[in-house]
């Protein structure tokens, strides 16, 4: 039985693909960004940098429990005990790492920087004099992200090794948020195609549809929990 530490957010999203896609026993424990949950001992013993995703399998290697936190090393260690969402072959193998890399660095966190100063900072009271440079810096580079994607994507299935891995469940959930990122999705129609095929695989439509306030963006509930709330106690 794997635990699952996790929140509404792209991040706890890869590792809901990926479990759903494999079929191993989880479960689920929310954590409450807003009620600052991830700042409790009892947390921060298995995630010690305060964030989720975090997962805790009761029967890790050897039998042993193993806790792992960070998001991209979750999905290594899942498609590693699992056989599956990685290939095998060198050059395949590599090139689904590289495309999982580019979004660990790249894709998510120019992303997130596009929601916060597209949505959370207008309601700071010093949000205007930050504001201009900022949304313009990354909703510019959030295009540019995408407009990588497409490239690829024009003459590729999927992002790597022609086969869906768990590069597509580390980028797919970042672009349900694309309108956070003031980016029409529309405009990048290779992404689009890709973006409808994942998102129509039964594993997929399941986690969307248990998580209905992600289905088409954060609600505004979940927005305020994922983005707003503790940062705001804290200003």
């Amino acid at each position: 039985m794997i635990d699952l530490y996790t929140a509404a957010t792209p991040n706890g999203q890869k590792i809901h693909i990926m479990l759903e896609e494999t079929g191993l026993a989880y479960r689920t424990r929310w954590v409450s960004i807003d009620r600052g949950d991830q700042f409790d001992p009892e947390f921060l013993r298995i995630s010690p940098n305060n964030k989720i995703p975090v997962i805790v399998d009761h029967d890790g290697p050897g039998g042993r429990e193993l806790a792992l936190f960070e998001s991209g090393a979750i999905l290594l260690y899942l498609a590693d005990k699992t056989g599956r969402f990685l290939p095998e072959s060198p050059e395949e193998r590599w090139e689904t790492m590289q495309w999982l890399m580019w979004q660990i660095g790249g894709f998510g966190p120019m992303l997130g920087q596009a929601h916060h100063f597209n949505a959370y900072a207008p309601m700071r009271p010093d949000g205007p004099v930050v504001l201009p440079y900022a949304q313009e810096r990354y909703t510019n580079e959030a295009a540019r992200l995408y407009g990588v994607l497409d490239k690829r994507l024009a003459g590729h299935e999927y992002v790597a090794a022609e086969q869906y891995t768990i590069a597509d469940m580390a980028i797919f959930p970042w672009c349900r948020l694309a309108y956070r990122q003031r980016v029409d999705i529309e405009s990048f129609p290779h992404v689009k195609r890709w973006f409808d095929a994942i998102a129509s695989r039964p594993a997929v439509a399941r986690d969307m549809e248990r998580l209905e306030d992600i289905v088409d963006g954060f609600s505004e509930e979940s927005w305020e929990i994922s983005f707003g709330g503790r940062q705001r106690s804290q200003a």
